[in-house]
C-alpha cells in the first residue's frame, strides 16, 4: 500500500541556484516521499522514517 502524502513537497534552500533537484514531503506513515523537481507529476520514492533518518544522518555526517 502506498502511503498518503500529508505535507507539501519542498526542496532544500541549498538548491535555490539550480533548477535540478529533488523535493521531499512527509507521509501518513511518518516516512518521506521524494520526487524529481523537474517532473513533479512523475514517479515518487517512499522511505520509512528510520531509513530516511539514516540517510539524513549520513548526509549531515558527510558520509555520502
Amino acid at each position: 500500500m502506498t502511503p498518503e502524502i500529508v505535507s507539501a513537497f519542498r526542496k532544500s534552500s541549498f538548491s535555490a541556484q539550480q533548477g535540478d533537484c529533488v523535493e521531499m514531503a512527509r507521509t501518513s506513515t511518518e516516512g518521506s516521499a521524494v520526487r524529481d523537481s523537474k517532473t513533479p507529476s512523475g514517479p515518487r520514492l517512499f522511505f520509512a522514517a528510520d531509513a530516511w533518518g539514516s540517510f539524513i544522518g549520513a548526509v549531515r555526517g558527510e558520509e555520502l
